[in-house]
């Protein structure tokens, strides 16, 4: 304990202020937290959103609430119901780093800020951990506490690591169903869980009935209007739930801007000018509502990543969105997002210059599965990476939106994968579960891939998708009737993924059973049903 207290009291880093170190390894039952004094006014609590834990490494993780007492608030100058004029300088608050679910060993105490300029949000980076167990935190403001949340620490790169669990999640639309995958997920107890895009939904449904109504029953473009779509969705208690009882890794799809946007180039053919501004809202909104640890700057904000647990797996987290090259032979009036293209009338689909990730983050991705010392390398992106186009007769047919309209840099990717260690990707955006092979032009299989559904995101017709399997080897299982996630466990020398379907999205009190289960065994390139 005297060397554990000597790294804390030593190493702790907080929201870039270093953290006293008095009390910090004191578990006498004399410890009396003080609060902070609570600046607002009323008696509403100001933690209606919840906690998150996120970016854990083996020493640390970030830890994320934000203040907002009346979240849906529509006064830009009042940002979740906090005045900004009388809070420019933002609003400091306590936290509290335990060693157990009930808060009685205090580890690390102290006080942080929440940022006036980013809607009153906490992102706390946590460092000088012990590795490879979890910690349970909270933050609290006068009088009022947010709910306990767990984070964890991961073993350290190259140390033995015996198994892993991971959740995988994909496309909530708020307006189509209640979030019971969330849920169900939490009762999992994940060591970590993947986003894989479509947090939130931009659009508004006008054509059938929904179950929920998005907030200001608009489609968001400015940043207040962001705002309070998330706050929307982080008043669900199911996710609120599955925030705090594990971390999250996040990435996003195109729902969190608009849909089918590539890189700079909207959909509608809004003027760059305009989309630019309104994707760069889009962008801090999310970062205000996710615990990142890169902040949003004038040319984006970068959210791909990469963590290492032990000698077992490393997670690369992809952004297949934000730098891609425009889609091919994008055109007004009709051919702004997703469509298809032949490579005879658009030979611009086979320009081995276009890009789905941008060349910075292609090298990224190389360098990190080169010097990975996981046995599992796992690709978490946001669409499905097997062809579902067609290629013959010297013309490729192909879907712009997804892998298939950037078939040359799937190539590269593919090159990639094939020189690394039991390589498995993961994918989420079309609304069904799938198992895939994924082999180079005319080789061998060289890496899985699993798509999971969606949480409450309608899925496609059912008849097109065993259209699909029907026309392509190595396509191995769709399917598009069921909602749920993927649970992800590693141990014992393989790989196995659980495909955990939703009863029904509109019941609140739906049910979880496992649809289909695959394995891949360590060493082998293809993985089988069980």
């Amino acid at each position: 304990m005297d060397r554990r207290r000597f790294l804390l009291a030593s190493s702790v880093i907080a929201a870039g202020i270093a953290v006293s170190s008095s009390g910090l390894a004191n578990f006498a039952p004399s410890y009396v937290h003080r609060r902070s004094r609570n600046p607002l006014a009323g008696d509403t609590s100001p933690f209606t959103l919840g906690v998150a834990s996120g970016s854990p490494s083996a020493d640390g993780f970030i830890l994320w609430t934000r203040l907002a007492p009346e979240p849906l608030n529509t006064n830009a100058a009042t940002p979740g119901g906090i005045p900004l004029q009388d809070h420019r300088a933002g609003i400091l608050l306590d936290y509290e780093i335990a060693l157990d679910p009930d808060m009685r060993r205090i580890l690390i105490h102290g006080t942080t800020r929440a940022e006036a300029a980013h809607a009153f949000s906490v992102h706390l980076d946590v460092t000088g951990l012990m590795p490879d167990r979890p910690y349970w935190y909270r933050f609290s403001l006068g009088a009022h506490s947010s709910p306990v949340g767990r984070a964890v620490t991961l073993p350290a790169p190259g140390r033995p690591a015996a198994k892993l669990r991971l959740g995988v999640t994909s496309c909530a639309n708020y307006e189509r169903g209640f979030f019971s995958a969330y849920r169900h997920l939490a009762d999992e107890q994940p060591d970590i869980v993947l986003m894989l895009g479509d947090y939130i939904y931009e659009q508004v449904e006008r054509n059938r009935p929904v179950l929920r109504r998005h907030s200001d029953d608009a489609v968001p473009t400015g940043l207040d209007a962001y705002r309070r779509r998330y706050a929307q969705y982080r008043l669900d208690a199911d996710l609120q739930r599955l925030h705090a009882t594990a971390p999250t890794l996040v990435t996003w799809d195109d729902h969190e801007v608009e849909n089918d946007y590539a890189g700079d180039w909207s959909e509608t053919f809004t003027t760059p000018n305009a989309f630019a501004e309104r994707r760069q809202a889009a962008y801090r909104a999310f970062y205000e509502h996710m615990p990142l640890r890169q902040r949003p700057t004038a040319g984006g904000l970068r959210i791909h990543d990469s963590i290492t647990f032990g000698d077992l797996a490393r997670i690369s987290l992809l952004d297949g969105r934000q730098y891609r090259s425009r889609g091919a032979c994008y055109r007004a009036p009709d051919a702004g997002g997703g469509h298809l293209v032949d490579s005879i009338t658009c030979p611009e689909l086979l320009d081995p210059a276009r890009s789905m990730l941008g060349p910075a983050q292609e090298k990224w991705l190389q360098g990190n599965l080169a010097t990975s010392p996981a046995r599992w390398n796992l690709v978490m992106q946001n669409v499905i990476m097997a062809g579902l186009g067609s290629d013959g007769g010297g013309k490729v047919v192909a879907w712009t939106d997804a892998w298939d309209g950037y078939p040359a840099a799937r190539e590269r990717l593919l090159r990639q994968l094939a020189e690394a260690r039991n390589p498995v990707v993961f994918s989420g955006d079309i609304h069904s579960f799938w198992s895939n092979d994924l082999a180079l032009q005319g080789g061998p299989v060289v890496a899985s891939e699993f798509v999971t559904s969606s949480i409450t995101s309608d899925g496609p017709p059912q008849d097109h998708l065993q259209g699909k399997l029907d026309s392509h080897a190595h396509l191995h299982y769709a399917e598009s009737r069921h909602r749920g996630y993927s649970l992800v466990e590693i141990a014992g020398g393989a790989l196995t993924t659980h495909f955990r379907a939703i009863s029904d999205v509109t019941d609140r009190a739906a049910t979880c059973s496992t649809l289909r289960t695959f394995l891949i065994e360590d060493g082998r390139r293809g993985a089988v049903a069980v």
